[in-house]
């Protein structure tokens, strides 16, 4: 595993912990009111664009393992962005939170709603 990549990680690991513990980012009053009482931080939304189906990835490098796909126009949850390879020009990774925590390209989730926080 490369420094970049372990970095990534433990950046990630410290804000899931962080936003679990409560402390969460300010969000458009849409996306707070969807977790408001909760005690959760907000889910974000969007929508695969990738024709042929995205793969997931265990970290947002185009290289990383595929951890699943998900299929054209499903509706995804999104816990975060952050930077990561290049696809296409965009440089964006989104974190899925249903469950396996996967990374997707950007590039290919088209936002719902609010764009991420960053992780």
């Amino acid at each position: 595993m490369s420094t970049r990549t372990a970095a990534t990680r433990l950046g990630i690991a410290v804000a899931a912990v962080t936003a679990l513990a409560g402390l969460t980012a300010t969000v458009s009053p849409a996306v707070a009111a969807d977790s408001a009482g909760s005690g959760r931080p907000p889910v974000y939304k969007g929508r695969v664009t990738a024709k042929s189906g995205l793969n997931l990835r265990d970290s947002p490098t185009r290289g990383s393992r595929i951890v699943r796909t998900e299929p054209y126009n499903k509706i995804v949850p999104i816990f975060c962005k952050t930077g990561g390879d290049r696809v296409e020009g965009n440089n964006l990774w989104y974190l899925l939170t249903d469950g396996t925590w996967a990374w997707g390209s950007a590039k290919y989730i088209a936002n719902i709603g609010a764009a991420p926080r960053w992780c």
